[in-house]
């Protein structure tokens, strides 16, 4: 992920908030090498599969029970770990790909924000000829492959730049879970997004539960709603006011001339 997120679980806005709080400095993951670092999630995160969406799917992600859930985040050695949470869009989004597979079969898949990794693998799942996750964390890119080896799949290119605002590549498909949750970001995409679909016609799907920030940002009238799931009880009851999350087709040309 690129930020925070709002709403979060009651446990996760403890959790989360906990870490912002704290001006400590933290590491930059690529001082420790990824075989330590795939020690450290392995150790201090758990899988978890049938509390969500999709079931199917595996994650290593933060719980309750993990350690880090009570230590002291100054203790924690990199940056603020949202790759950790199965965020409600991306859980939306990975659904409707996992009931649509010909949405990203034989398709260029580029996973923005990629997090834990979870749509990238629904995308791989359902045939993908090649999948691309994009997330600034560079941890991320090992909690994804580690992810990705749960599921028995072979991880995807992992790319750690920031690839909002770079000149488009010609992915087929472009994937964006929870990533509406800040005006500026927002901003950012909805130009971004339009010059991939002008040049290289790129279909775009965002997941999303309905927050402010989304529902109120200007790029909301060019997007069509395609499904809309009801979240796990689980789930339901970690976050404020969310029961349900949506997947959305990106159509610039709602705009209008």
């Amino acid at each position: 992920m690129l930020g925070p997120l709002t709403p979060r679980s009651r446990f996760i806005e403890v959790f989360l908030k906990a870490f912002a709080q704290t001006n400590r400095p933290r590491c930059a993951s690529t001082s420790r090498q990824p075989e330590h670092i795939r020690t450290f999630i392995s150790e201090n995160t758990e899988v978890v599969g049938k509390q969500s969406l999709t079931p199917e799917i595996k994650l290593r992600l933060f719980t309750p029970t993990c350690r880090f859930w009570r230590e002291r985040p100054e203790l924690w050695p990199f940056d603020d770990p949202y790759w950790a949470i199965y965020w409600p869009g991306g859980q939306a989004l990975s659904r409707y790909l996992l009931d649509n597979p010909a949405v990203c079969r034989s398709k260029t898949v580029l996973d923005l924000g990629s997090g834990c990794g979870a749509s990238a693998i629904a995308a791989t799942l359902c045939g993908a000829a090649h999948v691309v996750a994009n997330d600034i964390d560079t941890v991320a890119a090992v909690a994804t492959h580690m992810n990705c080896e749960l599921n028995g799949l072979q991880p995807p290119v992992c790319l750690s730049h920031n690839m909002i605002g770079s000149p488009p590549k010609g992915f087929d498909l472009i994937l964006l879970g929870d990533m509406f949750y800040d005006e500026a970001l927002a901003t950012s995409l909805h130009s971004w997004l339009d010059h991939c679909i002008r040049t290289h016609g790129t279909k775009v799907l965002i997941g999303d539960p309905g927050r402010a920030q989304f529902e109120e940002h200007r790029i909301r009238r060019l997007l069509r709603q395609l499904a809309q799931f009801e979240l796990p009880e689980s789930v339901r009851e970690e976050n404020y006011g969310l029961t349900c999350s949506s997947v959305w087709c990106y159509h610039p040309e709602l705009s209008g001339p």
